[in-house]
């Protein structure tokens, strides 16, 4: 199970590297699933994994100019305090039995994976509709709606929080939507975003778990070389096919993440 572990890690980063995003959506399954990570946990290594991933990814797309600051820091700054505070006071205090139904227990480690997974099966969706922005590339005058980017930035915070994804999914529609970013600079700017709001949420995680460091710093290594094989596919590769079908395939794992935890829970790590 390990051995696909790693390998699983590295599909993580290639992910990332292809298609802008995505990976992190699988980090979670990879920990709980292959390397038996408790949930809870894995939620928080997650963000540390995605986080110093994208920060990675983030660089070369600094570098072409696909990167806007102000957009990422006004969009940033509530979803890092949003993150921060989840990780920190909201989920260790989420109780261990969260609710039942009849002899059904909700745990709290089945409530973060069916989430989690309601979450993928929207990612999914997102990324297998076929998108018509053939205006992507026009330079617009840029105009930012600061309310909504404002509540939008700590909803995701949050959900980050919760379930240690990146949400680049919910991101990149936000800038583009809110922020009137062309398509390739939102996914260069969602990247430094979910860097720091990932990497920041981590910090409010230390003080309440204790961290598996060599597992945790492997499992990023590997995204890491991820990224590099992926961003030289990509220039080989056209983005949306492959888009459309990892788009499929997370639909699929969402579908069993759901299942196996409602129906079939006590397997793998609970």
């Amino acid at each position: 199970m390990e051995i696909i572990g790693y390998f699983a890690s590295l599909i993580i980063g290639v992910s990332l590297g292809l298609i802008g995003g995505g990976g992190s959506i699988l980090t979670v399954p990879v920990l709980v699933y292959l390397f038996r990570v408790e949930p809870v946990i894995a939620t928080a290594y997650s963000l540390f994994i995605v986080g110093s991933s994208s920060l990675v990814g983030a660089i070369p797309k600094y570098k072409q100019g696909l990167v806007n600051l102000k957009t990422a820091f006004i969009f940033g700054i509530p979803a890092i305090a949003a993150v921060y505070a989840t990780r920190k006071f909201i989920v260790p205090n989420i109780p261990k039995e969260v609710f039942s139904i009849g002899d059904f227990v909700i745990t709290k480690s089945i409530l973060l994976m069916v989430l989690f997974a309601i979450l993928m099966v929207f990612a999914s969706i997102s990324m297998i509709k076929d998108k018509k922005n053939k205006v992507e590339n026009e330079t617009r005058e840029q105009k930012f709606n600061y309310p909504m980017i404002l509540i939008e930035g700590a909803v995701v915070g949050i959900l980050t929080g919760l379930v240690g994804a990146g949400g680049g999914f919910l991101i990149i529609p936000a800038l583009v939507i809110f922020s009137k970013l062309p398509m390739k600079q939102a996914v260069g700017t969602s990247l430094l975003i979910i860097a720091a709001k990932s990497l920041i949420g981590f910090t409010g995680d230390l003080s309440n778990y204790t961290m598996d460091w060599k597992l945790l710093l492997t499992v990023t290594g590997l995204a890491i070389v991820g990224i590099f094989i992926g961003d030289a596919l990509s220039k080989k590769i056209h983005g949306n096919k492959l888009k459309k079908g990892f788009g499929w395939f997370v639909l699929i794992m969402g579908i069993y993440i759901i299942i196996k935890e409602l129906f079939f829970p006590g397997g793998g790590s609970h």
